[in-house]
């Protein structure tokens, strides 16, 4: 990448961490993705309400995709950046704005280059969730998916910035790399009443309370080896708290991790059985609602065999670094379950950084990834055209 094109690309990535915004409120950002691909006479289609699909057709030959996604969070960005977020409660704390700008240099970088086939760019809305999502439940990946627009494609290739990867680093795991993750809700319903009369109360308190403690023996008891979390991350009485009132219900709030879409399955379906048991123990209703899910992502071994000169030529063999799988989400998954796929960590670490991992306020991320980081998609997705032809 010749350092004119840098110093684009740093202006670009700029921008768009100082004007963030969140899932499916992207606006600015794609009306900005679209000005360059305009200038780069790529066409494109919109999709998924902020979703843009750039098509790059070169000759005939498979279809490609690279994809980055766009969105921010809900975080009050505390690094100190000259370029901060000026919104003051929206941060690109995921580095997806260098996501986007790495996507936009691969379209320069392929709009220059010979080949056969087609390369589908996909700049994806609303990764880190749902919550202002048209279709109840689904990210913007999930609805890019099933919006039938990339299923001609052969292969897609993502990736991810990791703050604490050395520069310079690529790293990877073959197989199940991320999580299986959901959200729920389970709804305890009781009798309420006087705190002194409680044979006449039915405790969503006490019921709850033995619920969580339960819950907690599945994971042990059915993810002995796979790494698998059970969290519950809120408690909500129905009402106003009172010393001497029994509440009608108690809301939980949680996240259900699994790296193994067979070990989750089986946790979803013994928290079902621990449901109904304590339902009939204690004569009340309990409702397990299920707001998201995204499957774990699986990283093919050919994919990344088929991209190793790409890997070679940018990172060099030495610097290409197996790394274990984690308990968090991506909705490249659902990408990586419709056709073969890798997604990768790009290093970013920026000075001394030991601490600062994703989506925390302080995270920052070296800017000289995007050296790689553009060129590796650029070159990755003409090897995946030239093993697929």
């Amino acid at each position: 990448m010749n350092e004119h094109l840098f110093q684009k690309l740093v202006t670009i990535r700029r921008q768009l961490h100082q004007h963030p915004e969140l899932g499916f409120e992207e606006f600015k950002t794609t009306a900005l993705v679209q000005d360059h691909l305009l200038a780069l006479d790529i066409p494109f289609e919109t999709v998924a309400v902020t979703g843009v699909i750039a098509t790059l057709q070169k000759g005939e030959g498979p279809v490609v995709v690279l994809r980055a996604d766009m969105d921010a969070l809900p975080i009050v960005e505390d690094t100190g950046l000259p370029f901060s977020s000026v919104h003051e409660r929206v941060m690109h704390a995921c580095g997806h704005d260098i996501h986007t700008t790495m996507l936009l240099g691969a379209a320069y970088l392929l709009k220059e280059q010979e080949f056969n086939g087609t390369v589908k760019l996909v700049f994806q809305p609303s990764e880190e969730g749902n919550a202002r999502s048209p279709e109840k439940g689904k990210s913007g990946g999930q609805m890019i998916i099933e919006s039938g627009k990339l299923n001609d494609a052969k292969a897609a290739l993502g990736l991810h910035v990791h703050p604490l990867l050395p520069l310079g680093t690529l790293g990877y795991r073959n197989g199940e790399a991320l999580a299986n993750v959901s959200n729920f809700f389970i709804h305890v319903n009781g009798k309420g009443g006087h705190a002194g009369s409680l044979e006449h109360v039915t405790d969503p308190v006490l019921i709850s309370s033995q619920l969580i403690v339960a819950a907690q023996s599945i994971i042990s008891h059915t993810a002995t080896i796979e790494p698998a979390v059970l969290a519950f991350t809120n408690i909500a009485i129905n009402g106003e708290p009172s010393h001497n009132v029994i509440p009608e219900g108690v809301l939980l709030q949680g996240s259900l991790r699994a790296l193994n879409i067979d070990t989750y399955n089986r946790i979803v379906e013994k928290l079902q059985a621990l449901i109904k048991g304590m339902e009939i123990s204690y004569g009340c209703s309990i409702v397990l609602e299920f707001t998201a899910y995204y499957p774990s992502l699986l990283n093919d071994a050919q994919v990344h065999q088929m991209l190793a000169p790409a890997q070679e030529q940018v990172f060099g063999k030495s610097n290409v670094k197996e790394g274990t799988g984690q308990l968090i989400a991506e909705d490249f998954s659902f990408y990586s379950r419709l056709m073969p796929s890798q997604f990768y960590f790009l290093g970013a670490q920026e000075g001394d950084n030991t601490s600062f991992f994703l989506h925390h306020p302080k995270v920052t991320f070296h800017e000289d990834c995007m050296k790689l980081g553009a060129p590796f998609l650029a070159n990755g997705a003409l090897d995946l055209i030239r093993s697929f032809s």
